[in-house]
C-alpha cells in the first residue's frame, strides 16, 4: 500500500488542482499539492531505510497493478518494481519536489495561474515516479513521455512570453530525437531476448556472452535489416537506449535544450535541473546496467560523450552572465560526470553523485530563485553585486551549495561536503579504469573541476560581494525571501553538507553489496570499487587542487583586481566569443535543421499551393468538407414531418436491405 501511496498522491493532487483548482481557489491548490507531496517525501525515507538501509537481503518487490497489453507476443502487467535503485529515486524525487512544491508557495504568489502550476508540478512528479517504479521498458517509456509532456508544460508555463514558448517547444523536439533512439532500443531489446520485461531480459542478458571469446562470431540476429552476431546486436541496442539517455540528460549534442529551459519560473529549473527529468538518463543506464555491463564499446561510447559533456559545459559557464544559466551549465556538466561513470563501470559511484548532486543543485536553483526574488526579477549578475548584507539567509545557503558543488573537503579523510565525496569518487574511478578512454576521461573531468571552481565562485564573488551595480532603486527594495522559501534551502543546505559523509560508505564504499542487493550488475572482472581506493596520492589531491586553483583565479579577477575580466575578454576575443555563443551550436542547428525545415517548407508551399494544395491537400479537404456540409445542413429544415419523412426512408431501406439479405 506504501508504494502505491507514494505513486498515486501526487497524481491525485494533480487531478485536485487541475480539475478543480478554480472551484477551490488558488491557496487551497498549493496546500492539498504540497500536502500531499510532504507525505509522499515521508513515505519516501521510510522505504528507503526500509529497502536500502536494512541489513536483510530483500528480493525485488513487485506491486502489481493491473494488466496492460497481451498481444502479438507481449505481455506487459503494470507493476511497481521496488529495490535499492527505486528507493534512492524515491527519495531525490519526492524530497526535491517536496520543497520545490513549499518554495513556489512564496516564489508564486503573485501568479494568478498557480492551481494550473501546482497541478503541472504534481504530474511532472507522478510521471518521474511512474519511471523509476517501471518494471518494463513500456512501462518506463509511459513514464519517460509524461516527464517530457510535464516538462513541455512546466517550461513554457508564461506561454505568452515568445522565448518561453520556444524554449518549450525546443526542449520538447530535442528530447524526441533521442526518444526514437530509445523506441528503437526498446525494439531491439524485444527482437533479441522476446520481452520488455526487465526480469526477462536481465535473466537472459548474459547468454550474449560468448562462450569462447576467441571464437569467430556467428550471425544469429537479424535487427532492423543487419545481420549481426549477439555480442554487435547488444552494443547496437545500449547505443540505442543510449541516445535517449543523452537527450533527456542534456548530454552533449542533444544538450540544447537545457540551457533554454531557464525560461520556466525558477522553481521549475530546481525541480528539472535536480531531481526528474535530467536523471532519467542516468536512471536508465544504471537500471539496464545488467545489459549495459556486458558490451564494453557501448561502454566506452557513454565514457567518451560524458566526459566531453563534463568538459563542454563548464567551458561555456565560465563566461555566462545569467545567473540560471551559470547553474544550468553546470548541470549538464555535473550529468557528465554521472555517465563518466557509468561509462567505467562505476554505477554506485554515478548513482551517489545523482543523490548528492539532487541537495546543493536544487540548493542553489531555489538560493539563485530567492536572488531573484530579492531584485525584483533581474537575472544578469551584472547588475548585481553587493547582495549578502542584504540578503544573509540566501548568502550563506548559496555559499553552502557552492563549496559542495565544487567538492571542497581533505582528501584522504571524511571531512568534506557532499559533492567533495562523490565527484571525487567519478574522477579517481576513471583514472582506476586503466584504459586510454579512462585517462582520456580523468584529464577532461579535472579540468571541468577547476572551470567549475571558477564559474561558481565567479557567481558568488557577482552577485554577494563588491560593490552594488543594481540601481539605487532596486537597491532599497532588496530584501530577504519569506520563511516559507528560505526553510526548503535550510534542509537542502543540511543535506548538502552531511549527505556524502553519512552514505558515501554505502553507495560506494564497503557496505557496497549489502546496501545495493543486487540492483546494480556487475561481472566479476569488474574491480572498479576495489582498484579506485588505490589510486596514487597525487590522483586523490588533484580534484582539490583544481578547485583551490578554480577558487583562487576567480577571487583575482572578481574580488582582488576586478578590471582583469574585461581586459582578458577583449585580449582573448575570439575565444570569448566561442564561449559566450556556446560553440555556436544553436546558430549551427538553426542553419541545419531549422532554417532547411523552414525553406522547404515555404518552397512546397509555393509550388504547390494551387495546383496541389489547394486542389488535393488540406485546403481542398477543408473546401470540400465545407461544401457537403452546407448541403447536410439543408437536411435540417426544423420542420417535423420532414423529420419523419427521413427515419420512414430509413426504415424502409432497413427492412429491404435484411430482406434481400436473407435472400442471398
Amino acid at each position: 500500500m506504501i508504494y502505491k501511496a507514494i505513486v498515486f498522491l501526487p497524481l491525485i493532487g494533480f487531478l485536485i488542482a487541475g480539475l478543480f483548482g478554480r472551484q477551490i481557489g488558488a491557496k487551497a491548490s498549493e496546500y492539498i499539492t504540497t500536502g500531499l507531496m510532504i507525505i509522499v517525501a515521508v513515505l519516501s525515507w521510510i522505504v528507503f531505510f526500509n529497502v536500502a538501509m536494512s541489513h536483510e537481503a530483500h528480493e525485488v518487490i513487485k506491486v502489481p497493478v493491473l494488466r496492460w497489453i497481451q498481444s502479438g507476443g507481449i505481455d506487459v502487467e503494470w507493476a511497481f518494481r521496488v529495490d535499492t535503485l527505486t528507493a534512492v529515486m524515491f527519495v531525490v524525487v519526492n524530497s526535491v519536489s517536496c520543497l520545490v512544491h513549499l518554495y513556489s508557495i512564496g516564489y508564486m504568489h503573485h501568479d494568478p495561474h498557480r492551481p494550473r502550476f501546482f497541478a503541472y508540478l504534481s504530474l511532472f512528479t507522478f510521471a518521474m515516479l511512474m519511471l523509476i517504479t517501471s518494471d518494463n521498458l513500456l512501462q518506463m517509456f509511459f513514464g519517460w513521455e509524461g516527464v517530457g509532456l510535464a516538462s513541455y508544460l512546466l517550461i513554457g508555463f508564461w506561454f505568452k512570453k515568445p522565448s518561453a514558448s520556444a524554449a518549450a517547444m525546443k526542449a520538447f523536439i530535442v528530447n524526441r530525437v533521442g526518444d526514437f533512439g530509445f523506441i528503437l532500443g526498446i525494439s531491439a531489446i524485444f527482437v533479441m531476448f522476446g520481452s520488455i520485461n526487465f526480469e526477462t531480459i536481465f535473466a537472459s542478458a548474459q547468454s550474449y556472452l560468448p562462450a569462447d571469446p576467441n571464437a569467430a562470431p556467428e550471425v544469429v540476429l537479424n535487427l532492423f535489416g543487419l545481420q549481426l552476431d549477439r555480442s554487435h546486436a547488444l552494443t547496437g541496442a545500449c547505443l540505442l537506449l543510449f541516445m535517449g539517455a543523452m537527450g533527456k540528460s542534456a548530454q552533449f549534442l542533444l544538450h540544447t535544450w537545457l540551457p533554454d529551459a531557464m525560461e520556466g519560473p525558477t522553481p521549475v529549473s530546481a525541480l528539472i535541473h535536480a531531481a526528474t527529468m535530467v536523471t532519467a538518463g542516468v536512471f536508465l543506464v544504471a537500471r539496464m546496467s545488467p545489459v549495459f555491463e556486458l558490451s564494453p564499446d557501448a561502454l566506452t561510447v557513454v565514457t567518451i560523450v560524458g566526459a566531453i559533456t563534463a568538459f563542454f559545459a563548464a567551458t561555456v559557464g565560465l563566461v555566462q552572465n545569467d545567473i540560471k544559466r551559470v547553474i544550468a551549465y553546470s548541470t549538464c556538466s555535473q550529468l557528465g560526470y554521472m555517465f563518466v561513470a557509468l561509462g567505467v563501470g562505476a554505477y554506485g559511484a554515478a548513482v551517489f553523485h545523482l543523490f548528492t548532486h539532487a541537495f546543493f543543485k536544487a540548493l542553489l536553483f531555489l538560493g539563485a530563485g530567492s536572488v531573484i526574488h530579492a531584485v525584483d526579477g533581474e537575472q544578469d549578475m551584472r547588475y548585481m553585486g553587493g547582495l549578502r548584507k542584504h540578503i544573509p539567509y540566501t548568502f550563506w545557503a548559496m555559499t553552502i551549495g557552492t563549496l559542495a558543488l565544487t567538492g571542497v573537503g581533505i582528501p584522504g579523510t571524511v571531512i568534506g561536503f557532499a559533492g567533495f565525496f562523490s565527484k571525487d569518487a567519478i574522477i579517481e574511478s576513471a583514472f582506476a579504469s586503466h584504459s586510454a578512454v579512462g585517462g582520456f576521461a580523468f584529464t577532461l573531468l579535472v579540468i571541468a573541476a577547476l572551470f567549475t571552481s571558477f564559474y561558481s565562485w565567479r557567481l558568488a564573488f557577482m552577485t554577494f560581494f563588491g560593490k552594488p551595480r543594481a540601481s539605487a532603486d532596486v537597491m532599497h527594495h532588496v530584501h530577504e525571501s519569506p520563511m516559507v522559501m528560505l526553510l526548503p534551502l535550510l534542509l537542502l543546505g543540511i543535506g548538502a553538507v552531511v549527505a556524502g559523509f553519512i552514505f558515501h560508505d554505502y553507495f560506494f564504499g564497503h557496505h557496497y553489496a549489502e546496501f545495493w542487493k543486487g540492483a546494480l550488475f556487475t561481472l566479476p572482472t569488474n574491480t572498479i570499487l576495489e582498484e579506485y581506493h588505490e589510486v596514487p596520492k597525487w590522483v586523490k589531491w588533484s580534484p582539490f587542487v583544481a578547485m583551490a586553483l578554480g577558487f583562487v583565479t576567480a577571487w583575482y579577477m572578481y574580488i582582488k583586481n576586478p578590471s582583469a575580466p574585461k581586459k582578458l575578454a577583449e585580449q582573448q576575443w575570439l575565444l570569448y566569443q566561442f564561449l559566450l555563443n556556446k560553440w555556436y551550436f544553436d546558430e549551427l542547428y538553426d542553419f541545419l535543421f531549422v532554417r532547411s525545415a523552414k525553406a522547404l517548407g515555404r518552397f512546397l508551399w509555393k509550388k504547390g499551393d494551387v495546383a496541389t494544395i489547394d486542389a488535393y491537400g488540406p485546403n481542398g479537404v477543408a473546401s470540400a468538407v465545407g461544401g457537403l456540409t452546407q448541403k447536410v445542413v439543408r437536411l435540417q429544415s426544423g420542420y417535423l414531418y420532414h423529420y419523419a419523412f427521413a427515419m420512414l426512408i430509413g426504415i424502409a431501406a432497413l427492412v429491404t436491405w435484411m430482406m434481400l439479405g436473407s435472400s442471398l
